[in-house]
């Protein structure tokens, strides 16, 4: 969903980047954390698991980060991320993560789009005005093989966790609390603030390009904005001229030094979900107000990053679920240009059902339909809990569809309302979550394991309590939850930005 009516990132690229470097060093400096509740035994003996065949009940215990001190975070709502640490679910072995280590403010991820639209929050400038010659890009390692899609019943997962330095870190400590689960796919965005930003600006990128080299069947999924100022409400009337200037080329060089950008930094394999929510009314890089030039516009960015030799991306293109400001297939590029068919699909709006968002015009059901007949993979970049709270049916039923639709990539929005291990509002779903990914790798998916049944709705959902003194805070998302400059979602995810896509539906909705 487009930033306004989904949710709130915590993406601040332009602070992230000018201390992307130090953050790394922090974080790794940091150590593991408080120590949480000690292992549980569990019984060796487990039943197969079957696709698709999902629990009604959920772990025991409700997974969150440990306690600790909490950094603005915009990016998924979260304003803070220390929260109890639960206990491994029933009959597996309990694995203790540490609690994901504080940080500065970051930028936010995209959040879902409803017509509901929030105050953009000013987004600290990363960097001087962008000039029109492409930065220079230093060579780095080895760019690691490409990543190969697995026909395995296990989808390839991960989630939004903060979008600089400190998103990688939680990846391991997120991975432990699902068992050891393993996360093949690395998620952020880049800043719509300014054209230099856009362009990943120097040292933004490093660690995740890092973290993406490590193992060759990782998958770094990049969010990049069309335009600047993608989040400032701009007007429709100036959003189509600036639609038209970039059908016209006056942009390709800002995208052909991206591409050389990810080239240098040995990650030419990286999935661009260029211009995400389209099809909304929070970013500046919506199709609406010209849905021609748009497309126009796209061909052009997807041409010109092609060009950068060594490349190998792949370009998703992703709208928000169902009847938004334009239908999503108005906006489609054509098959030459798109490589993926994507889906931001949060739990919205109030009141329907998952088959309901299923069977609804341009809903679930038609997206993947639409695909097949492209001949193209599909993927769920963003998907979470928003407007129907703790909703343990949701989760469940969306793990079952991408079980049975197996999308090459799926990454669940970690950040309040959206989340379920810095999220402590969501106890009841964040069981049924840990249940049935606890331990998944490509090469098995354990059996679902048993828990206790699901407090009834209304009741208090018992919360571990961390190891080490302190009371845990939630992550909250601010009032003011669009991140500055980045665009949509991707500010608030930022950890100050795009906010959950409050655009995607009509406010009487």
């Amino acid at each position: 969903m487009a930033p306004q009516q989904r949710r709130v990132r915590t993406r601040r690229p332009a602070l992230a980047v000018a201390t992307a470097a130090a953050a790394v060093s922090a974080v790794l400096a940091s150590g593991p954390g408080p120590a949480v509740a000690s292992p549980v035994p569990v019984p060796s003996a487990t039943p197969a698991w079957t696709p698709g065949a999902l629990p009604t009940h959920a772990p025991s215990a409700m997974p969150a980060p440990a306690s600790g001190t909490t950094p603005a975070h915009t990016a998924g709502g979260t304003s803070g991320e220390a929260s109890a640490q639960p206990a491994a679910p029933a009959s597996t072995p309990a694995l203790a993560p540490s609690a994901p280590a504080p940080e500065t403010p970051a930028p936010s991820s995209p959040a879902p789009t409803t017509s509901v639209s929030t105050a953009p929050v000013p987004t600290p400038a990363l960097a001087t005005p962008a000039s029109t010659t492409p930065a220079a890009v230093t060579p780095a390692p080895a760019a690691a093989p490409a990543s190969t899609p697995r026909d395995t019943s296990t989808p390839a997962f991960g989630a939004y966790l903060d979008y600089g330095a400190l998103g990688v870190a939680r990846m391991a400590r997120f991975s432990d609390w699902l068992g050891g689960a393993e996360l093949r796919v690395g998620h952020t965005y880049l800043p719509g603030d300014q054209w230099r930003n856009i362009e990943g600006a120097p040292g933004f990128l490093d660690v995740w390009a890092d973290w993406r080299r490590e193992k060759d069947d990782r998958m770094l999924v990049l969010n990049v904005p069309m335009l600047e100022r993608n989040e400032e409400g701009v007007s429709d009337a100036e959003v189509r001229h600036l639609l038209q200037r970039g059908a016209a080329g006056e942009y390709d060089h800002h995208f052909r030094a991206l591409a050389g950008r990810l080239v240098a930094l040995g990650v030419p394999d990286t999935v661009i979900v260029l211009g995400w929510e389209m099809n909304g009314t929070t970013y500046t890089h919506r199709c609406g107000p010209d849905p021609q030039a748009w497309k126009t516009y796209w061909n052009r960015i997807v041409t010109a990053m092609r060009a950068v030799p060594g490349q190998r991306f792949r370009f998703d293109f992703t709208p928000t679920r169902g009847m938004d400001a334009v239908p999503w297939t108005e906006c489609y590029p054509g098959d030459d240009t798109v490589d993926i068919i994507g889906m931001d699909s949060y739990d919205q709006p109030t009141g329907l059902s998952f088959d309901e968002q299923v069977t609804e015009p341009l809903g679930l059901r038609e997206h993947v339909d639409f695909a097949r007949a492209h001949g193209k993979p599909v993927s769920y970049p963003e998907w979470g809990l928003f407007r129907n709270g703790d909703n343990t049916e949701y989760m469940r039923r969306m793990l079952a569809w991408m079980d049975e639709h197996k999308p090459l990539y799926n990454t669940l929005t970690d950040y309040c309302p959206h989340g379920v291990w810095q999220c402590r509002e969501n106890p009841r779903a964040s069981e049924v979550y840990r249940s049935l990914l606890y331990g998944r790798t490509d090469d098995r998916i354990p059996p679902a394991i048993p828990v206790p049944a699901v407090p009834p709705a209304g009741s208090t959902a018992p919360v571990t309590t961390p190891a080490t003194p302190g009371t845990p805070t939630t992550p909250r998302v601010p009032a003011d939850c669009s991140p500055p400059g980045l665009g949509g979602r991707s500010g608030s995810r930022l950890g100050g930005g795009p906010c959950p896509g409050l655009d995607r539906w009509p406010r009487h909705r």
